[in-house]
């Protein structure tokens, strides 16, 4: 139930006043430590359930909103998360990703999921995502191969990673493969992004906007899609999409030349390290609390576990990204866990 809670908050999100204008400077967990030890994650996963056991279960908080089925539709996405190694290691990270994390998709992986696609029609979108996907030996073979064969990509973007050396050519491969840029800036404030992200990311984000930018990204008639993507740094929700969008495109236009299409609002999940903060500031209970009392059933159909597959950099299968990082892969019957190779 953690994902549905995640993507169906905000019913009366608009009805209060921004806070989050205070409290994105307050409320900031720090980094971490890149690879959780194994007692660490044992001391998480039983504070964590301690709280999700009092959580009313989704289907039980979906049947008293409405008489639909919670069901899923054909498939249309095939997300990838090829990989957890980053150059950052983000506060919120529900993924556990780092510079140590070593985890990679290889390329017979890789493959294997490519020779699959034909056998679902119904998919029309390769989503890359990681870690870093772009660090991935395999993430550019995907790219090539996935568009040229007639697929739209997204490659999830952290921003730095443009400016990593090696990386000096990436923004122009993205724009000569039309992939779609969805590109991590929790704040246009130098300030509330270093907090979340490291000493120096705001500045080098910027900069990888604007090289995106100088490409065609984001600007009208190019075809080249470049999405922001906000979440908050606080145990608080995220503010309404369309005012938050007019404040970021006002000042990242009037500060540094910087356009992009759209902005995307998203709430953290309470998974790794954005519930290691809440578990250390005795905040768990009271955020599922307002994600709960936040609960939108308009949402539901727009959940990710609907039309998605998500896989692993190791090849196994789940209904979404959450559940990967929650380790709940889909099953077969006498298996523990179903894979692209079976």
């Amino acid at each position: 139930f953690f994902f549905e809670f995640f993507l169906a908050p905000m019913k009366s999100v608009t009805k209060r006043t921004p806070r989050w204008r205070v409290m994105a400077s307050k409320e900031v967990a720090s980094v971490p430590s890149p690879s959780p030890s194994w007692a660490s994650m044992k001391k998480r996963n039983a504070k964590t359930d301690e709280v999700m056991r009092q959580v009313p279960r989704f289907e039980n908080v979906l049947s008293t909103s409405t008489s639909k089925k919670f069901t899923r539709k054909s498939p249309e996405i095939l997300q990838l998360n090829i990989g957890l190694h980053c150059n950052q290691a983000c506060s919120h990270c529900h993924v556990d990703s780092s510079p140590a994390r070593t985890e990679m998709m290889d390329l017979r992986t890789a493959e294997r999921v490519l020779s699959l696609l034909p056998s679902s029609p119904s998919i029309h979108t390769v989503d890359l995502t990681g870690g870093a996907p772009e660090l991935c030996k395999s993430f550019r073979y995907l790219v090539e191969n996935a568009t040229g064969l007639g697929y739209k990509v997204i490659d999830r973007c952290n921003l730095t990673v443009l400016l990593e050396p090696g990386q000096e050519d990436l923004a122009e491969f993205l724009a000569k493969h039309k992939v779609q840029v969805v590109a991590s800036l929790p704040c246009y404030a130098e300030e509330n992004v270093d907090e979340q992200r490291g000493n120096g990311v705001f500045e080098r984000s910027i900069k990888g906007l604007q090289m995106l930018n100088s490409f065609g990204y984001g600007k009208e008639g190019t075809g080249l899609e470049l999405f922001l993507v906000y979440n908050p740094n606080g145990a608080f929700l995220a503010p309404p999409e369309q005012k938050l969008e007019e404040a970021y495109k006002s000042e990242l236009g009037l500060c540094y030349d910087i356009t992009f299409n759209r902005l995307i609002c998203l709430n953290n999940m309470p998974v790794n390290r954005y519930s290691d903060y809440l578990n250390r500031s005795n905040k768990l209970e009271d955020y599922m609390n307002l994600l709960l009392q936040n609960f939108n059933p308009q949402a539901v159909d727009g959940l990710m576990c609907r039309n998605l597959f998500s896989i692993g950099w190791d090849g196994r299968i789940f209904d979404c990204d959450f559940n990967q990082q929650l380790d709940l892969p889909i099953k077969l019957k006498g298996k523990k866990h179903l894979t692209v190779f079976d």
